[in-house]
């Protein structure tokens, strides 16, 4: 009873349009459907609406746009990073020290596989695991063997140009932890543990396009990447090259960068569908890209399949990492675990990952447009020449606006409920005070109002 009175109070007293009407004592009941009726389809047509913002709220709240202002961009190198790919010297140099001088040369192949390990070990499984495994095989510590044998980075780059500028490689060029080993990187957010000198690797209209040169003493792979991105197993082609003795190679590229609206921050991950560097949620590399992300789905996969991971997968503590039976596992597993398919490709009964990863919401576009390779000639030592340049300067990059933030969702909300029903956020406190403090207070009042009438008649 009292509810049913406190409704119809708050309807009499409502600021929501055609609500008192409803009941109104002297209205007919005709009156009392239509404006019953009125307010139910304004209050649906409302929802509709609020209903709509939402959605366009968490699904299309961002929008690209190509920018051509280009004359003031400040444009980033990308990262450059060198891994060794092979080094039979060095192979033999430590085969010899851990077997001596006679030792089996299938071991130097075993080697080989541990310190560049790529997903599949064949000598080495056949070598050293069954009832006819060789005696001086290793059966654990593989990252051990493995950083014997890689070269370091004193022993690798050297004479390093920055736009015809010398400076000291290996100052610049940090260690990086990968899946493919130790390697070395210049202008890369992933590389060094510990805050190094940094190299000002920025080209305008005042320096020109970017030209780094350098000379390697061993083979290697130099991939071409976002700073915050790693070398993987799966990297595409298009994103490294290939050097090995008496080889002189120059690549042109082109770059286009994602520039980030400052209010796209406040937007949620799935809203746009990307996550920031600094938002990781990995173990494997210290900053998010969509390439660390595949190396740590590649990590937890092959815990899955074989209870350890490959004892190259960077930042892991040496328990996840494997022995001898754990390698034979992911060599057993190497077509599922060295591919990366969409989700209904597995569906399809196409072996490999399926990895629910997100792109970086800085991740640039870098085109190769010139490719040079030549041979080396009058060099006694056997050394690689490389220069990797932008071939001009970006003229056009994207950018990712907010179109939709939350004071519009606010507004837009505000706006539907105002024109409907002539609703504010008012209009709902009243809901609150007529159900809960004005029936509190009419009891209170009228209970004082007993007490005083009792006093009275006590003191006639």
């Amino acid at each position: 009873m009292r509810l049913r009175q406190s409704v119809e109070e708050y309807l009499k007293n409502s600021t929501l349009h055609g609500a008192r009407f409803i009941v109104d004592k002297d209205a007919s009941w005709l009156e009392r459907i239509f404006w019953g009726t009125c307010l139910m389809v304004s209050w649906y047509a409302s929802w509709l609406l609020i209903k709509a913002s939402l959605a366009a709220f968490e699904n299309n709240a961002i929008s690209f746009v190509v920018e051509s202002s280009y004359r003031d961009w400040d444009t980033n190198f990308p990262a450059i990073i060198v891994c060794e790919s092979k080094n039979m010297d060095r192979i033999q140099e430590v085969a010899e020290q851990l077997w001596g001088a006679d030792h089996d040369f299938t071991l130097e192949e075993v080697l080989s596989e541990i310190a560049f390990f790529r997903g599949e070990s064949y000598h080495t499984v056949h070598e050293c695991s069954g009832e006819e495994s060789t005696a001086a095989c290793f059966y654990s510590n593989f990252s051990y063997y493995a950083q014997l044998v890689r070269s370091s980075c004193v022993d690798s780059i050297h004479s390093c140009e920055w736009n015809d500028k010398p400076f000291e490689c290996c100052n610049y060029f940090q260690r990086m932890e990968t899946e493919l080993g130790i390697c070395y990187a210049i202008n890369s957010m992933q590389a060094g543990k510990y805050k190094g000198p940094k190299l000002n690797m920025f080209s305008n209209r005042f320096t020109g396009p970017g030209s780094l040169k350098m000379e390697l003493h061993t083979e290697a792979t130099v991939f071409i990447l976002g700073n915050e991105e790693v070398p993987t197993l799966v990297t595409p082609k298009t994103d490294f090259f290939i050097v090995g003795p008496y080889i002189s190679f120059v690549r042109y590229v082109s770059k286009r960068d994602i520039e980030n609206d400052e209010e796209i921050r406040q937007t949620s991950v799935h809203q746009r569908n990307c996550r920031f560097p600094d938002e990781n949620i990995l173990d494997v590399h210290r900053y998010y890209s969509y390439s660390a992300c595949t190396v740590q789905c590649r990590k937890d996969r092959q815990i899955e399949l074989c209870n350890c991971s490959s004892h190259l997968t960077p930042n892991s503590p040496d328990y996840q990492l494997c022995n001898m039976d754990g390698l034979e596992c992911l060599n057993r597993n190497y077509e599922d675990l060295s591919v990366i398919i969409a989700k209904w490709s597995r569906r399809r009964g196409r072996k490999g990952l399926v990895c629910d990863c997100l792109p970086s919401c800085t991740e640039v576009d870098i085109t190769t447009v010139f490719d040079s390779k030549d041979n080396i000639y009058g060099h006694q030592n056997p050394v690689s020449k490389i220069e990797v340049s932008l071939i001009e300067l970006p003229t056009e990059r994207y950018k990712r606006n907010l179109v939709r933030g939350k004071l519009d969702l606010v507004v837009s909300i505000g706006g539907t409920t105002g024109l409907f029903v002539g609703a504010s956020l008012l209009s709902f406190v009243e809901i609150i005070y007529y159900m809960t403090i004005r029936p509190y207070m009419s009891y209170s009042n009228e209970r004082r109002r007993q007490l005083r009438l009792s006093q009275q008649r006590a003191g006639q």
